[in-house]
């Protein structure tokens, strides 16, 4: 299984690439899919979702912390679609940064100096106004930028959050493609039992995560989650043993759990320090 995660950064011919490699690996390139699934399940508009995954959103929907929502359930949807064993090519919404800890995920970054791609960007929108492109390009980088850092606590241009950085200001669209695709086709991107393993605990980590976000019984509480093979271990602190249990109980109803260890805590039964 081929499994293939690409940036989204405007202008930079990505999508090309992604096309490319997913037609030379026979497999699916997924990308606005993720946003119309997202939207599906928060029964708003797609470009309610884009806006909250761009860090776009409004004040009201940033208020709301539908952002929160949206970018779990866009991690569930990513994993999901990630395990399909037919294989796939998944462009943007955090996919690289979401897949980098999975041994055959090739996670990488398609890159180009902002002028060229503002170049890009003015002939595919038609304008002969560069600064008016110029402030998409940059506005767009410095958005994402702040997506990825808040959802994932990287750097977006890093070049050490990636297994390959391409740059497509000197290499053509089928050049940067020939270069991923010999990476893709290294033996260190195998899938072997112990990474699909960790792809599978990734989703699941993903799915206890949103369960717990849309139970009204739990959705303000702050829980560390961890997996292991079907076993799931919650961690951190709570209100009261009653917020513990519906916590324990919605995670052990996600499916693929097996079990639930749980390391919380509940608020009520610390004392204070001097009271015994």
């Amino acid at each position: 299984m081929a499994l293939v995660a690409i940036t989204r950064e405007m202008g930079s011919l990505g999508i090309d690439v992604g096309q490319n490699i997913a037609a030379s690996l026979g497999v699916p390139m997924i990308h606005h899919e993720i946003v119309d699934a997202v939207a599906d399940k928060m029964r708003v508009r797609r470009s309610h979702v884009v806006r909250l995954l761009d860090g776009k959103a409004t004040f009201y929907e940033r208020l709301t912390a539908a952002d929160t929502k949206a970018s779990l359930l866009t991690a569930a949807e990513i994993l999901d679609l990630a395990c399909d064993p037919r294989g796939a090519v998944l462009r943007g919404w955090g996919a690289a940064f979401l897949l980098h800890k999975v041994p055959h995920a090739v996670c990488a970054r398609v890159c180009a100096p902002r002028w060229l791609r503002t170049q890009r960007m003015m002939e595919r929108l038609n304008t002969d106004d560069p600064v008016a492109a110029e402030t998409e390009v940059r506005q767009n980088d410095e958005s994402h930028a702040a997506v990825i850092k808040r959802n994932f606590h990287v750097d977006m241009p890093n070049a050490e959050n990636y297994d390959v950085v391409l740059s497509t200001e000197r290499l053509s669209v089928d050049d940067a493609s020939e270069e991923l695709l010999h990476v893709t086709r290294n033996h260190a991107f195998e899938e072997t039992i112990a990474s699909r393993q960790t792809l599978l605990d990734l989703r699941l980590e993903a799915h206890v995560r949103v369960a717990l976000r849309v139970n009204p019984r739990t959705r303000n509480t702050v829980l560390g989650v961890a997996t292991n093979a079907g076993v799931v271990t919650l961690s951190g602190i709570v209100r009261d043993e009653d917020e513990r249990r519906e916590a324990v109980s919605v995670a052990a109803d996600v499916d693929a759990v097996e079990s639930v260890q749980s390391s919380i805590r509940a608020a009520d039964g610390f004392r204070p320090w001097g009271n015994g």
